[in-house]
């Protein structure tokens, strides 16, 4: 199926690894350009970078702090220099809340980057879309938020606070072209999943077993509902919030 990003330009915040990696090297894989973002590490972006660019693709890396939220707009200047107008938004980056920091410092930290820095970041893609008239926006939230846990106060309300403004974009947006979604991803196997303290190998195995697909999620399960929804193949699904827990969420 040709997914009719041939000639687009993406941006992938939190490119550099995991969920972020597997999306951007999906949607490079279908034509796209893509910005691949990075915060502390650039070396794994110039890999991701690389990894693109040797099949072909075109990509370029970026430095991007979301708790700046004022350089969004220089951000995007950059990126449309080296890439073309960006019209595919994926809002991955998270930055989880320090366990040193008190709960509403922690609060007003994550806020600040898991949802007023994303939100600035499409707000300044916006104008490029609605030109174009065409564009796709993907938030990747947690299903923490539907189903809490003890501990992530701040990460969980942040991540709430995103999924709604996403909702409201697709509300209002929709008319420009431009269709908003969110994937939730349960427990995904990730690098740091593997070496948590709360999780580690028994945790994702004790998860698995309760998760009716019989495993967890993958960084690659995300990325493909991610490109999906980012494509041309999707005209229509719009404001949903897409569950990738394999239907774990039927079994609490």
């Amino acid at each position: 199926m040709d997914m009719g990003l041939a000639g687009r330009a993406a941006l992938v915040t939190g490119a550099s690894g995991a969920i972020g990696r597997a999306t951007a090297l999906r949607l490079a894989a279908e034509g796209a350009a893509v910005a691949v973002s990075w915060h502390t590490d650039h070396a794994r972006a110039a890999d991701v970078v690389d990894a693109i660019t040797r099949d072909g693709g075109r990509a370029y890396a970026v430095r991007l702090d979301l708790g700046h939220p004022g350089a969004a707009g220089s951000i995007l200047q950059e990126v449309t220099h080296e890439l073309g107008p960006v019209t595919i938004m994926i809002a991955n980056a998270v930055k989880w809340p320090s366990f040193d920091e008190g709960e509403i410092d922690g609060l007003t930290a994550a806020l600040t980057a898991n949802t007023i820095g994303p939100a600035a970041l499409i707000d300044a893609a916006l104008p490029a879309m609605r030109t174009e008239g065409w564009g796709r926006i993907v938030v990747v939230s947690t299903d923490v938020v539907e189903q809490p846990m003890s501990g992530p106060l701040a990460y969980a309300t942040a991540k709430g606070a995103l999924e709604t403004a996403a909702r409201v974009l697709a509300v209002r947006e929709a008319r420009h072209g431009i269709l908003t979604n969110v994937v939730r991803p349960g427990f995904t196997l990730t690098e740091k999943a593997m070496n948590a303290p709360f999780l580690g190998p028994k945790a994702i195995a004790s998860e698995s077993a309760k998760t009716p697909t019989g495993r967890i999620c993958t960084p690659d399960d995300v990325a493909s509902a991610i490109t999906y929804l980012a494509s041309q193949g999707n005209g229509h699904i719009n404001g949903q919030i897409l569950s990738l827990a394999g239907g774990r969420e039927l079994v609490r």
